[in-house]
């Protein structure tokens, strides 16, 4: 008996060897999956192997997955855990070894065990619907002291006192008034990363949730601080919950990029919105609640259709993540901001189908990334913040900054508005709210301020022609007590930039006096003149220092893309972000400022800046034209008086001085021209220097000082046209403009022999050097009887009298202008071109008709803003080839700012044997409003024109009621 009880003992002796107790626990035990298994997995494998992030094509972050395996097939077999793929690879049995050897994690052997048991028990999955995971599995690591938790979120409530705080976990209330805490909302999950009030201040909306594993959205009732709703969704902790202004749809937007749509009433999922690449960072309802707008870390702002889940627009001028989304109160207007430190303003048209919202305005707001934006009750103010440690308050209408709050405590991190909108409130970093009560009076600029122009318009014009007095200069005269002086109001003196001195650059100075806001030209003649001298003048004060004359604040900065510039070319300047610049503005590069003219053809092509065309490109505010080097950096600068007070934005702010080395208007080739204007009465210095510090006694010159005196000349090109019978030719103006002229020039021709039409008034705008007019013949064969047209030989024939008149400071000037010369009149062309509007059918103006020129041209009526369409029509008459109508210029004489658009690169053409075409013109929104004829002309059949159409440029508002 007793050798039998020995041999008894021996035996389960071995089998508790062979067979581990958690084996034989494991055995007799179901193991569950979701409190077993799954953890196992969330800790070693769903880094790699998820729905967001599946290596091998295997996601192991659900059983169905899990069953499912990868691109090498089931990854679990059940019940067969030695030819299941999973167990052999955590085993070492097959490669690669999971987890990876040099990841430094590797299960233990009792969790091998544990899985390898539960293969063998057949790989069941959770029973019944998958619970919620609601816990990361990481350590708790508790603070080492008691700090305040940091706020994360603020809402001031529209309807009553309560201030809503978020943090982690938790949400305080604060009476606004006493700034007590009235409750305390604890117990949810994570960090809450926004609250909203509903517009009638009743409910309460929060957004939290836990990262990585799942998102919570909660509704409260403000009253009672009882949860009302629980809405548990996504993948990933939310960063947004917004509820519509009709309090029947909730948005919900999550780190797991998804948007999620919400019915209130029972709690459901509505629909997903997909689309965006990057989380999702911030929602806003329109105010009637039929639109959404979605801001995201993938750098856009998206519009959405509520009641379809339609993405309506994908607005993606941003250039980084975009965290922050606000719709105008009036629902007129979606803002947006982030990242790239700009507050961006869109037009809201795409209400009830998908359209572009146009860009109205792009602020580079701060220094640093905007973390939040958001409209003061009262739709008059919006504020933001930055990590630039600042609270800016904007005029919500036209982005204009009103008041500036600087050097905050630390890292701000949200910002509201009390419901009277006289406060601000901003959260910080560091767990401390502050209020910012707002000045009585913010009030924005009326608009830019204006820089003092320098032409007629702001002297008067001297009358008389000063005697020129000829001097030369008295050496020495590098110093402001040597300088040489000049008592004539008009002085011309020579010099040679020559130092007796060794290494020492030899400058001249030149003494005179002025009046408060007298206008003096100085400019040089020494290139034009065979002199080595490269030419630089500046201004000094009475004390020898360099003269102010305006400051340029960057708003926006660029940089030099494709290629950089030499110092002449006008177009293709493509630039970073050109998207959000807009013609007539001013570019800054490295000490030069040009002025943009044209706006780019699409992505393979850049700005033409002023002239537009003609030549070398202008400078401005005295700047000298240099090259420019890819990748430069650039900015967009608005123009202010010296001494402005200039709220920062971040960018710099350029001071540019009354100096010069190349003229800005190319008219004097290597030497140097100044406008000045005397800022106060007072004696001033002219400095002549070479701009590389070379001299020597080729280094002549001749320097004049005189008053301004604005004027202009204008030179007809295209004299003694060759016109078809039945077809144009065009002819040009041209106006050189005279120190510094710059207002509107009208050209009129007169005494137009019978038979011709000619384009008049022609009106060359204000800045800009050239116009163009067509001349047109009547429509009548020689093979048909005598032409309509008249020839110079003819007793009716006159010559055609041409005059340009201008006012000048108030006084209207008249100068002539070269004739049109003679007109030859040639037979019908093999090419005659008209433009006619959509509405008329091509077939009942073919033949004769189109030949026939109307008695009052075509009108067609655009907007600021708007694009319009007409068609061109060709009546070919032996040529059947190919007809352009140019690129860039193919609309001529059209207003500045109204340009023939979707055209590409290959410009407007009809291809062979077409010979209709539909083209597009669009007007920019800041053109003002005009009437102006413009026309088409062809590259072939000796460059035959159209007939001019009228073109009216108007104001909706006031077109609406001059239809009335």
């Amino acid at each position: 008996m007793l050798q039998l009880l020995s041999k008894t003992i021996l035996l389960c002796s071995l089998i508790l060897l062979i067979f581990p107790a958690d084996s034989l626990q494991a055995a007799e035990t179901q193991i569950d999956y979701s409190k077993q298994i799954a953890p196992l997995f969330r800790k070693y494998c769903e880094g790699c192997h998820s729905v967001d992030d599946a290596e091998g094509k295997f996601a192991i972050d659900s059983y169905a997955g899990l069953l499912k395996g990868g691109k090498h097939g089931p990854a679990v077999l059940p019940g067969d855990s030695k030819s299941s793929r999973l167990i052999r690879m955590i085993t070492g049995e097959a490669k690669p070894v999971m987890p990876p050897e040099d990841s430094g994690e590797k299960l233990t052997s009792r969790e091998i065990t544990l899985l390898t048991e539960w293969v063998k028990q057949g790989a069941k999955g959770p029973s019944g619907k998958t619970p919620a995971r609601r816990e990361l599995m990481v350590p708790e690591i508790a603070p080492s002291k008691t700090v305040p938790k940091p706020i994360a979120s603020l809402a001031w409530s529209p309807t009553n006192d309560f201030i809503a705080i978020a943090r982690y976990s938790e949400v305080d209330l604060l009476s606004g008034a006493s700034n007590k805490i009235v409750r305390t909302i604890k117990g949810l999950p994570g960090k809450v990363n926004s609250v909203r009030f509903s517009p009638d201040g009743q409910w309460l909306i929060t957004s939290s949730g836990t990262t990585g594993l799942f998102g919570q959205a909660d509704i409260w009732d403000v009253a009672t601080g009882k949860k009302l709703k629980e809405f548990v969704g996504h993948r990933d902790v939310l960063y947004a919950a917004q509820i519509s202004p009709d309090k029947k749809t909730l948005a919900t937007g999550s780190y797991d990029q998804n948007i999620i749509l919400w019915d209130i009433a029972t709690g459901k999922q509505i629909r997903s919105l997909t689309g965006h690449n990057g989380a999702v960072f911030d929602l806003a309802f329109s105010p009637d609640s039929t639109t959404l707008a979605s801001a995201s870390a993938d750098s856009t702002v998206k519009v959405w259709q509520v009641a379809t889940g339609n993405r309506l627009d994908t607005r993606s001028q941003p250039l980084k993540e975009q965290v922050t989304v606000s719709f105008s109160p009036d629902g007129n207007s979606i803002l947006a901001a982030g990242a790239d430190n700009r507050i961006r303003k869109w037009k809201f048209v795409s209400r009830k189908s998908a359209k572009i919202n146009p860009l109205i305005y792009a602020r580079f707001a701060h220094e640093n990334p905007v973390i939040q934006i958001i409209h003061s009750p009262d739709g008059k103010l919006l504020g933001s913040i930055s990590d630039d440690l600042s609270l800016k308050i904007w005029d919500a209408n036209q982005l204009q900054l009103l008041h500036v709050i600087e050097n905050l405590p630390t890292i701000p991190t949200s910002v509201a508005f009390s419901p009277d909108s006289n406060t601000s409130i901003v959260g910080f970093s560091n767990g401390l709210l502050k209020r910012f009560p707002l000045p009585a009076t913010l009030s924005a600029p009326t608009g830019k301020q204006q820089v003092a122009k320098t032409d007629a318009t702001t002297s008067p014009l001297r009358k008389d022609t000063p005697q020129v007095i000829q001097i030369k200069e008295v050496e020495p005269n590098n110093q402001p007590a040597q300088a040489t002086v000049l008592t004539s109001p008009a002085i011309v003196a020579s010099g040679v930039i020559e130092s007796t001195q060794q290494n020492k650059a030899d400058v001249d100075l030149y003494r005179f006096e002025s009046k408060a806001g007298q206008e003096w030209l100085i400019e040089t003649n020494a290139a034009r003149k065979k002199s080595k001298l490269d030419s630089k003048i500046e201004v000094l004060n009475a004390e020898g220092n360099q003269t102010p004359r305006i400051l340029l604040q960057a708003v926006r900065d660029s940089y030099f893309t494709f290629r950089g510039k030499d110092s002449n070319i006008l177009n293709d300047f493509r630039i970073q972000n050109w998207q959000e610049m807009e013609l007539n503005e001013y570019l800054y590069a490295n000490g030069e400022v040009v002025k943009l003219w044209l706006y780019p053809r699409g992505p393979d092509s850049g700005f033409n800046v002023y002239p537009g065309s003609g030549g070398k490109r202008y400078t401005y505010f005295g700047t000298s034209p240099i090259t420019h080097a890819l990748h430069e950096p650039c900015y967009i600068v608005e123009p202010h008086p010296v001494g402005t007070e200039l709220p920062p934005n971040g960018l710099p702010v350029f001071t540019v001085y009354y100096e010069n080395n190349d003229d800005g208007r190319r008219e004097l080739g290597d030497d140097s021209r100044l406008i000045f204007k005397a800022p106060k009465d007072g004696v001033y210095y002219v400095r002549v220097s070479d701009v590389r510090s070379f001299q020597g006694k080729d280094f002549h010159y001749e320097l004049t000082v005189r008053p301004r005196k604005p004027d202009f000349k204008v030179t007809l090109k295209g004299a003694n046209p060759k016109v078809n019978a039945g077809s144009g030719k065009e002819f040009e103006v041209v106006a050189q403009r005279l120190d510094g002229f710059d207002g509107p020039i009208q050209v009129d021709l007169s005494d137009v022999p019978p038979g011709f039409h000619v384009t008049s008034p022609i009106i060359i705008q204000a800045g800009h050097d050239r116009a163009y007019g067509v001349i047109s013949a009547d429509p009548i064969a020689e093979s048909e009887g005598p032409l309509v047209a008249t020839r110079p030989d003819d007793a009716r024939y006159t010559p055609i009298k041409v005059t340009a008149i201008a006012t000048i400071a108030g006084v209207k000037q008249t100068h002539a202008v070269n004739s049109l010369g003679t007109v030859q009149l040639l037979p019908r062309p093999k090419l005659i071109i008209r433009m006619v509007s959509l509405e008329i059918n091509p077939i009942t103006v073919a033949g004769d008709n189109l030949e026939q020129i109307p008695d009052k041209p075509l009108e067609l009526t655009i907007h600021p803003g708007e694009t319009i369409a007409a068609k061109v029509l060709l009546l070919r008459n032996g040529y059947n080839g190919v007809v352009s109508f140019g690129r860039e210029y193919a609309g001529r004489n059209l207003p500045h700012g109204v340009y023939v658009d979707n055209i590409g690169l290959n410009g407007l053409l009809l291809l062979d044997n077409q010979n209709e075409r539909t083209f597009y013109l669009t007007a920019a929104k800041w053109v003002p409003e005009t009437t102006r004829l413009f026309h088409l002309q062809a590259a072939q059949d000796g460059k035959q024109t159209s007939i001019p159409v009228l073109l009216h440029v108007k104001q909706r508002d006031k077109l609406a009621a001059s239809s009335k």
